[in-house]
């Protein structure tokens, strides 16, 4: 059986929302994927996420939630991840005891879908634990139910292209997909790798086109010119990019079949 899969880059901020709104019955219709994902962890006004906009994403189509190092940002977010109902993961890899799920089991039908998100530790601030290392004990924990599983996609939430092109091939063969988000810029690196992974080191986003990963341009010049802080501001309106990545899967083997990035602009 051929699984399709449709994951989005990171929505950010309303205007993202909106965006989404407007380009997934379309791109439902192009595609007929069986499983809609995306990050969220810029999902509410570009830090974080409230149950109000969860719950607009799911009412919009969004089947599946991964996030990363933003996720905390709202108040509330650590009941968000512990409800079941919100289909929201963090990366795996934060210290024992964080609240939330690193990994998950979507059932699609009679299929299973595992889906792990995994974030990098090259610039970031954050003391986290390996990501190699997490995605292999993460693996042994599950390896009884590893081959039942139709489809394995991992959510790698990283800067550098480096890191996650290393994960990419230390993963090679072993899961469906290794597919990046974090930057905001979607990569021309769309991929099948040698032993049947599907690879992209980035995305991309749902947000402002005219922009700076999202943010009003003017405040974001400003602080790079001076060192001083100031207010970002998340557009509301105007042109948008939908970066978003279409995958088919062999449900037999877990190997991916086809990769193709979708980018689109439109106005909201």
């Amino acid at each position: 059986m051929k699984l399709k899969i449709l994951f989005f880059g990171d929505i950010v901020g309303k205007i993202g929302r909106k965006s989404l709104q407007k380009v997934l019955p379309e791109l439902r219709q192009e595609y007929d994927p069986d499983l809609v994902l995306t990050n969220a962890e810029n999902l509410a006004h570009g830090k974080g996420i409230t149950e109000k906009t969860i719950k607009e994403m799911q009412e919009v189509g969004i089947d599946f939630f991964t996030s990363g190092n933003h996720i905390w940002k709202k108040t509330g977010a650590e009941e968000i991840l512990e409800q079941q109902e919100n289909r929201i993961i963090r990366p795996a890899n934060y210290p024992e005891g964080v609240p939330g799920q690193g990994y998950q089991i979507v059932n699609v039908g009679t299929k299973k879908i595992l889906v792990i998100n995994l974030i990098g530790r090259v610039f970031f601030a954050e003391d986290f634990d390996c990501p190699f290392r997490k995605f292999d004990q993460i693996a042994k924990h599950l390896q009884k139910e590893w081959k039942e599983m139709a489809a394995i996609i991992v959510d790698f939430h990283a800067e550098a292209t480096s890191e996650k092109v290393a994960l990419g091939h230390y993963l090679d063969g072993r899961v469906s997909a290794v597919l990046g988000t974090h930057t905001h810029i979607g990569t021309a690196d769309a991929q099948i790798l040698p032993q049947g992974t599907a690879f992209l080191a980035d995305i991309g986003m749902v947000g402002a086109a005219d922009s700076v990963i999202g943010v009003d341009k003017e405040n974001v010049i400003k602080k790079f010119l001076t060192s001083l802080n100031y207010t970002f501001v998340i557009p509301e309106e105007g042109k948008t990019v939908v970066n978003a990545v279409y995958l088919e899967v062999d449900s037999q083997s877990q190997k991916a079949t086809a990769i193709k990035r979708v980018d689109k602009k439109i106005n909201v």
